[in-house]
């Protein structure tokens, strides 16, 4: 396992994340097979999403806000409620097909770490299967 740590800046912030995983499965060598993109925090999550837009993620992260805003009577007494309920939403991890040695990522997507409860130093780990 090999491990990415990132630095948030905001509360909520979608960090992507490709550069980062990319070098990791060039260390791994792996041609054919599969990488494993966890999120070991609760209150963060990871993503694939459209990488050509940055209205795109502003608007996950307004709808997000809409569905599950930040106040709204929670009991948990740390009061991030809504990162934990939000980092579910979008899940600890991702699976992306590797062929040729690369990420088999569609023409618009990226990888994008999301956090919910920033600014904080997170990591992300990467786990990766040769087929070979």
């Amino acid at each position: 396992m090999k491990k990415i740590t990132l630095q948030t800046h905001s509360r909520t912030d979608f960090v992507k994340i490709d550069h980062q995983v990319a070098e990791l499965l060039t260390e791994y060598g792996i041609q054919e097979g599969v990488l494993t993109i966890f999120v070991p925090h609760t209150t963060a999550g990871i993503t694939i999403n459209e990488n050509a837009d940055p209205d795109v993620t502003a608007d996950m992260e307004m709808v997000l806000d809409r569905v599950v805003p930040w106040t709204g009577g929670y009991s948990h007494f740390e009061g991030n409620t809504a990162a934990h309920v939000k980092a579910s939403m979008m899940g600890a991890s991702a699976h992306v097909i590797v062929s040729g040695g690369r990420m088999q990522l569609g023409t618009w997507q990226s990888l994008y770490f999301c956090e919910f409860d920033g600014p904080r130093t997170r990591e992300v780990w990467v786990k990766g299967i040769s087929e070979e």
